[in-house]
């Protein structure tokens, strides 16, 4: 039996053992801290004994690989699908953004983007025009390419549709402000994730905390198909030359021999595991290097009464970007919301304070209830490092799962996988990753799940 490691236990590497598991080979995952997850995790609140996750995670209809695992694993029970997205305006406004059901992509989307008051109707045509145009336009993601900003201020987009529109879905969607992201990644977006299915843009959200879906229900599903996960099991070393790996040091100084390796940690943690000799072979060019970060921001807020019945809420043009409403245990005196800032790179230096005081600001103009309710505590989280920054060239550099090593592979949705740093993407790097060791050890496999079909009108367009 092929024994195969895989060195961390965030998406990525679960996934891979995911797809590995009942194959006939030997699989062991070692992740270094006590639960599996990585950056998809919780921490428990003091005060209530709550899990609540560091950052709130969702997925899209158009993530099918995402959504084959957690179908795989028996967690997709554990996911609310919600088709309608709840916009509120500058002047507190509400707008339901619910996709026909009964037109074909792209027209499902035509009743919802009419329906959004904070657009005027010329912006909302111009924005049409936009999203046509962005269908056809051929992106090859060059390093001297445009921006996606660049490029919608090319194609005659206003400061307010520029503003209530494309800064409001994309720097979501992304992680990064429009003057760094790169036009490959604003279009895989809008095309894959809105434009092409009536079921794209549904929005998949967790009922439960991230530690129940992956440290709990994920890891007793890849012990009970026989992978060993090893917590609490850093690995201080891969070990091998320029031609082989022979397998792995641990922290205890102990040598594990393994026939395959795959390193399914952040890009930049990668260095640290390999020597000189293997990065010169893995990233001769020093890519791995170059990828930039971008910040998310996580703000944690407890009241004493119900600020709002829904589920969530995309606030335009304040610094408040997503809302999340979830139940949780406690003793029902508390009531507790999540606010998401992504591409937060304006909350560098800022106090803590000021920045909590701005968003109950925000959520007051929007929900009256919330200027009346009494916050109990608050929490700001900032990940300096949540995603790789998808800049224009970035999707070049990006290195393929199978090194020039046969036998050393790596996964992260920073390889390529041809999607921006979303849990899908870090899917389909652990799928990309497991087929290639199939591929080592004779079972070559075809594991990544098609994307979303495409109807007449959309395959012309």
């Amino acid at each position: 039996m092929p024994r195969i490691a895989i060195i961390g236990g965030g998406l990525a590497g679960m996934s891979c053992a995911v797809a590995l598991a009942g194959r006939g080979i030997g699989v062991e995952l070692f992740e270094a801290r006590r639960k599996l997850g990585g950056r998809a995790g919780s921490f428990v609140d003091q005060t209530t004994g709550d899990a609540i996750d560091h950052c709130q995670h969702v997925a899209m209809g158009c993530c099918t690989n995402f959504w084959d695992f957690c179908s795989r694993t028996g967690i997709e029970s554990l996911f609310v699908r919600q088709k309608t997205l709840y916009f509120f305006g500058p002047d507190g406004r509400r707008s339901d953004f619910t996709p026909s059901n009964w037109l074909p992509a792209p027209l499902h989307l035509a009743g919802p983007l009419l329906g959004l008051k904070y657009l005027s109707l010329r912006d909302k045509f111009s924005i049409a025009r936009c999203l046509m145009a962005l269908t056809r336009t051929p992106v090859e993601d060059a390093a001297d390419g445009p921006t996606v900003l660049e490029w919608l201020q090319k194609h005659g987009q206003s400061s307010a549709a520029i503003e209530r529109f494309w800064k409001v879905v994309l720097i979501s969607a992304l992680a990064e402000s429009l003057d760094r992201a790169s036009l490959a990644a604003a279009r895989k977006v809008f095309v894959d994730g809105f434009m092409k299915h009536r079921e794209a843009a549904n929005i998949l959200i967790p009922t439960v905390s991230l530690d129940e879906l992956y440290q709990n229900r994920v890891r007793g599903w890849l012990g009970e198909r026989g992978v060993q996960v090893r917590l609490e099991s850093p690995v201080e070393a891969v070990v091998g030359d320029g031609e082989s790996i022979r397998g792995l040091r641990l922290s205890d100084e102990s040598l594990r021999e393994f026939e395959t390796v795959v390193v399914a940690l952040p890009w930049t943690r990668v260095p640290r595991l390999l020597s000189p000799e293997l990065m010169g072979r893995v990233d001769p060019k020093g890519e791995l290097a170059a990828i930039p970060a971008a910040p998310i921001s996580s703000a944690h807020l407890w009241f004493d009464r119900p600020i709002t019945e829904l589920p969530n809420a995309i606030l335009v043009d304040r610094l408040s970007q997503w809302v999340f409403s979830r139940a949780i245990a406690g003793d029902g005196n508390e009531h507790y919301y999540q606010v998401v800032i992504s591409a937060s790179y304006n909350l560098a230096g800022r106090e803590k304070q000021a920045v909590i005081d701005e968003i109950l600001k925000d959520l007051s103009v929007v929900f009256p209830e919330a200027a009346r309710a009494r916050l109990l505590r608050a929490k700001l989280l900032t990940e300096d490092q949540a995603v790789f920054s998808v800049r224009p060239g970035l999707d070049a550099r990006r290195p393929t799962q199978q090194t020039v090593i046969p036998n050393l592979v790596l996964a992260g949705d920073w390889t390529r996988t041809g999607w921006p740093a979303t849990m899908e993407g870090a899917v389909r790097s652990g799928y990309l990753a497991a087929e290639a060791v199939l591929k080592s050890v004779g079972q070559p496999t075809r594991l990544l799940v098609p994307d979303l079909s495409r109807n007449w009108l959309t395959k012309n367009l």
